[in-house]
């Protein structure tokens, strides 16, 4: 079968899971480290600051894996390019996994960072073979996928650490991509390329569409901040969590971090939304509700209630702004989905790699409330700009 972009039937449902798995599974290789920074400082005698590094590191690398690779997405077969970029990322992870040295664990995790950018490739691939009136339900079904990745990751990744070491959670992860290559090259319907331009003009294209597309360039600035506030949540709360009062193990930190994945029930819900025209209305909604989840967190450093509610509601307002915006900038054009896709995410994870140092900072100034501040100006930034975007 051979995918095209003028489709009337809704794919098969085992695609579609397949397809939500796949991109859990890749996005989680971003988050497995979140909640282990302090074994690392451990491990490689360093402080916290220089911790949250590998953090900004791996979102670094997706930022350039968007830049330089998704846009491939819309110039090669994708069938080859996911199952090829999967290898890679294997390759990234095992040098993380067997890093004896920090600067090598930064460059193994950059790697991976850049190539799991096949969830990017893989969520307007879902787009293109959805129809119409059904794209923002199926896109979402698809996101919701990963977004349980991202949120379960930390999870994964503190329970196998507890268990056994911080190295195995690398290893463990290059394992599953290793298999998840092989079963997408065989499992994925052909889709035939959208364009033949050479790669350099497809890079250039991908700048013009910046210039062309207004809603683009909004949309990855929103986005940018909600996840620059996401970001400096969950790289921070594990030094909350494993310090008095709490004194959480590993073990505690990732059930924690199960708290959060409640919010991307939100998904399929905002999916359905932006089909009926909500997008704009709901995108200030979740602004508004991260910076309220961030003034709730800043009660939260004796109260792991209020760091709980805090959790689940950053997580919706990020996941359902995430979806909203790519509802909107998938109906832009749809033979440059990818490349759409390549600068809406790219502006996002560079928003949350600089979430991520920042909030490094910011605790290391100011403690946990330091960072709940910091959180909540950036959504407050985001909404300030949504007023003045023409209905």
């Amino acid at each position: 079968m051979t995918v095209t972009d003028r489709r009337t039937e809704a794919p098969p449902g085992w695609l579609v899971l397949l397809l939500a798995v796949a991109c859990g599974l890749t996005v989680a290789n971003l988050y497995y480290t979140q909640p282990l920074l302090s074994l690392l400082g451990d491990t490689f005698k360093i402080t916290p600051v220089a911790a949250g590094g590998l953090i900004t590191a791996t979102q670094l690398g997706y930022a350039a894996g968007m830049i330089l690779l998704v846009p491939l997405g819309d110039r090669a077969e994708t069938r080859r390019l996911v199952s090829t970029l999967l290898v890679v990322t294997t390759v990234g992870l095992t040098v993380a996994g067997i890093a004896p040295t920090y600067p090598l664990l930064l460059a193994g995790a950059l790697i991976s960072g850049a190539t799991s950018v096949v969830v990017q490739i893989l969520v307007p691939y879902a787009a293109g073979l959805s129809p119409d009136h059904l794209r923002g339900r199926i896109v979402g079904q698809v996101v919701s996928g990963l977004l349980f990745g991202v949120l379960l990751s930390r999870t994964v990744g503190s329970l196998l650490a507890e268990a056994t070491n911080w190295r195995v959670v690398f290893l463990v992860a290059a394992g599953m991509m290793a298999v998840l290559s092989v079963a997408l090259r065989f499992a994925l319907p052909r889709r035939e390329p959208t364009t033949r331009v050479p790669y350099a003009e497809l890079l250039l294209s991908t700048v013009r569409l910046v210039r062309q597309h207004q809603p683009l360039r909004r949309r990855a600035l929103y986005q940018a901040a909600m996840f620059g506030a996401f970001s400096a949540f969950w790289t921070t709360v594990s030094y909350v969590l494993t310090a008095p009062p709490f004194g959480f193990s590993q073990l505690g930190v990732g059930i924690f971090a199960l708290v959060g994945a409640g919010g991307a029930l939100v998904a399929p819900i905002a999916g359905r939304l932006a089909d009926r025209g909500l997008s704009r209305p709901l995108t200030a909604a979740a602004f508004v509700t991260a910076a309220v989840a961030f003034g709730i967190a800043g009660f939260g450093a004796h109260n792991v209630i209020f760091l709980a509610v805090a959790a689940i509601l950053i997580d919706m307002a990020v996941q359902g702004s995430l979806i909203f915006g790519q509802h909107t900038i998938y109906a832009l054009d749809p033979a440059a989905r990818s490349r759409l896709n390549s600068v809406y995410l790219a502006t996002f994870f560079l928003g949350g790699a600089i979430g991520s140092q920042l909030g490094a900072y910011a605790y290391h100034l100011g403690g946990w409330t330091g960072v709940a501040v910091f959180g909540a100006l950036l959504p407050i930034l985001a909404l300030t700009y949504w007023t003045t975007e023409r209905p």
